[in-house]
């Protein structure tokens, strides 16, 4: 199995970027609003109980998934590189995938602000996550997190074998996706 963790900023476009990748070859996608947006009706993500469902459910993902014969798996995160427990977690998912036979692959995505900004309000973003849809409180969140942690990573910090990163501001989501498969010879879907 793949394992492909696409990371960055909100609204860098990994979700979408990850829909491309899942098209070009099959494999799933578990973005990581489909946690957040099942459990926020009840408990808001910004809550211990939230926060603490949407790992629960994440893990027993990744559990399920690791021990599945599925060809490949994509998960997206917002890495703030100035935590260590997003470091510790990443760590942990990784270690997860390796010790049942995946190769993992870490995909970090970057763009500027202000694209990140329109991105914010796009069709497709609204439509899969329905907690960005109060746009103003989105919008907030999005600069909060900008000013408060370290979104994207200084260069050579992220020591893996199989690392990418790709400034996507000018880039459509089917290109982002077709070179991250050709830099990891995943292989299309048939």
């Amino acid at each position: 199995m793949n394992f492909v963790i696409l990371f960055g900023p909100q609204a860098v476009g990994k979700m979408t970027v990850g829909q491309s990748l899942a098209s070009q070859t099959g494999y799933k996608l578990f973005h990581n609003h489909m946690s957040i947006d099942f459990v926020a009706p009840i408990f808001d993500y910004g809550t211990a109980s939230g926060q603490r469902l949407v790992g629960v459910i994440r893990q027993e993902i990744f559990e399920e998934v690791s021990k599945s014969e599925l060809e490949g798996f994509i998960f997206t995160y917002v890495w703030a590189f100035d935590l260590q427990s997003d470091w510790d977690y990443v760590e942990q998912i990784s270690a997860l995938f390796e010790s049942r036979g995946a190769s993992v692959y870490y995909v970090e995505l970057e763009a500027e602000l202000e694209e990140r900004l329109r991105r914010n309000v796009t069709e497709n973003r609204l439509l899969h996550k329905p907690t960005k849809r109060d746009v103003s409180r989105s919008e907030r969140n999005l600069i909060a997190t900008h000013e408060n942690h370290r979104l994207n990573s200084y260069p050579g910090e992220v020591s893996k074998d199989n690392y990418l990163r790709i400034n996507n501001t000018n880039l459509e989501p089917d290109e982002v996706a077709r070179r991250i498969r050709e830099r990891f010879r995943l292989q299309m879907q048939r």
